[in-house]
């Protein structure tokens, strides 16, 4: 159950009578309302207020659910001045320290109140509608956010807040509760007029059916419901730990799975499958083959790691490189432009989502823009796209089924056939933009270099064991989606 529905469950049970018991002594409901019928005469006989129209007979297929027999059902128009004429004061006539309370000052549901502005404080335009400490304050505009509360003193509001008291002395909180509740909530917000600014009508509220409790039963209605309202609170706050934990949860399992994979704890390691010292070898040797017949650039020599850049422990058969000295680690930009043909998708770092590329929001090139910008076509079935500039990382390993170009990206190539997995270097990938992110946030615009990417530290498995943290993590992470 919901804090939301906890909430509901409470205050219907309270409007139907089984929140506290009834105590014969206390008298009953119609009672109470005949004594209301004789304050509402005598008023109208002094001339302090108008003789209303009768309002219809509540019959039985009227009612919602059943009350207790010591309560009566009542329409809301009949017990209070919801339908009177409201009190209006001009704009000449407001002082500077009338408290000026307007609908974004009540927070939703609640109906508590979050800021108290003097008029001093605010420009006011136009008449404004007056409101008496112990009056009802009800939001006519958007029921649904349930702006309504007793007002806790004199002051004025906008005509979008209906300001109302009720005869006999009747519990302004109880009426307060009751407004709140689940079956005034939906019969409200079910004739409501108005489409993007939805407010109920008059006559709707003075017909609204009212359960009425002997008064001293209303306030002991409201102590309990005041009584429960910390215990609601402690048990929404826990929900919503609960809920967050929930939604963190799945992504925080992916991240650790992906942190075990790249640390060697996802699987066990074989000897008979080599090392990673013997892979980097045999990456090193392809690599002087490929630059010998310039299929590859010689990079430039890169600094031996020391003991304190290596950020975890990792299996002894497991070796630590730079990244560029076992990928081709290319600026997906820069590189030698090719002619871009008219119509082609161009990939930006907006273009990565959820470790695809979307296309459908990829500009297409026109012909002045492939005769203007460098812009690189070659990217090829199982390479990685990295972006570098805004939205750091999101890498999306490339499953060609089209020709498109990139712009702002790292492009990571394997060197040589059947020499790397890549689907490895994505996982790692996912848990090093984290990093990434953090390093780029330091400069005005996120960026990470080209430097930084092909010096940045990378655990390297032999490749049969590449192959098997990979089928671990295809065969765990769909799990961890099922969770979300």
């Amino acid at each position: 159950m919901t804090p939301q529905e906890l909430k509901n469950s409470i205050l219907q049970l309270a409007i139907q009578g089984k929140l506290v018991e009834q105590r014969p002594e206390e008298g009953t409901g119609e009672e109470l309302y005949q004594k209301i019928q004789a304050e509402k005469q005598a008023l109208i006989k002094a001339g302090k207020i108008k003789k209303g129209k009768p309002l219809p007979e509540i019959s039985d297929d009227e009612k919602p659910f059943d009350i207790p027999e010591s309560w009566v059902w009542v329409r809301l128009g009949e017990i209070s001045t919801y339908s009177h004429t409201k009190e209006k004061i001009s704009a000449k006539q407001i002082t500077d320290s009338l408290w000026c309370l307007d609908l974004e000052d009540i927070e939703k549901d609640t109906g508590k109140i979050l800021n108290i502005c003097l008029a001093s404080e605010r420009q006011i335009a136009g008449d404004k509608v007056k409101f008496y400490k112990g009056q009802i304050l009800y939001s006519k505009l958007r029921p649904y956010l349930k702006k309504i509360l007793t007002a806790t003193g004199d002051g004025i509001c906008s005509s979008e807040i209906v300001p109302f008291s009720t005869y006999g002395n009747i519990d302004s909180d109880f009426i307060v509760n009751y407004l709140k509740s689940p079956y005034v909530d939906f019969t409200i917000n079910s004739v409501t007029y108005g489409v993007k600014m939805p407010r109920v009508g008059t006559d709707t509220m003075i017909n609204l059916l009212v359960p009425l409790p002997p008064l001293a039963e209303q306030k002991r209605i409201v102590a309990k419901i005041e009584e429960l309202l910390p215990y609601i609170d402690r048990y929404e706050q826990a929900w919503s730990r609960l809920e967050d934990f929930n939604k963190r949860f799945p992504v925080d399992m992916q991240k650790s799975i992906l942190q075990m994979a790249i640390q060697g704890k996802l699987v066990e390691q074989w000897s008979e499958e080599g090392t990673g010292e013997e892979l980097y070898r045999e990456i090193q040797a392809e690599k002087q083959r490929l630059s010998k017949e310039g299929k590859i650039k010689k990079g430039k020599p890169l600094p031996e790691i020391t003991e304190e850049e290596k950020p975890f422990d990792i299996p002894e058969s497991w070796k630590w490189v730079r990244l560029s000295e076992v990928i081709d680690v290319r600026d997906g930009t820069h590189d030698t432009p090719k002619y871009v043909a008219n119509g082609v998708p161009l990939v930006t770092s907006k273009n990565l989502i959820d470790g695809r590329i979307d296309f459908d929001t990829a500009k297409l090139i026109s012909k002045e823009d492939s005769a203007s910008i460098n812009l690189r076509s070659g990217v090829d079935d199982g390479d990685i796209l990295f972006a570098m500039i805004g939205t750091i990382g999101n890498p999306v390993l490339v499953k060609k089924n089209r020709d498109f170009c990139i712009k702002n990206m790292a492009l990571f190539k394997p060197i040589g056939k059947d020499s790397f997995c890549m689907e490895y270097l994505l996982s790692f990938l996912k848990i090093a933009q984290n990093n990434m992110k953090k390093i780029a946030s330091a400069s005005v615009q996120s960026f990470v270099s080209l430097s930084l990417l092909r010096n940045y530290l990378f655990p390297l498995p032999p490749l049969s064991e590449q192959k098997r943290i990979v089928a671990k993590l295809e065969e765990i992470l769909p799990l961890c989606e099922e969770l979300k």
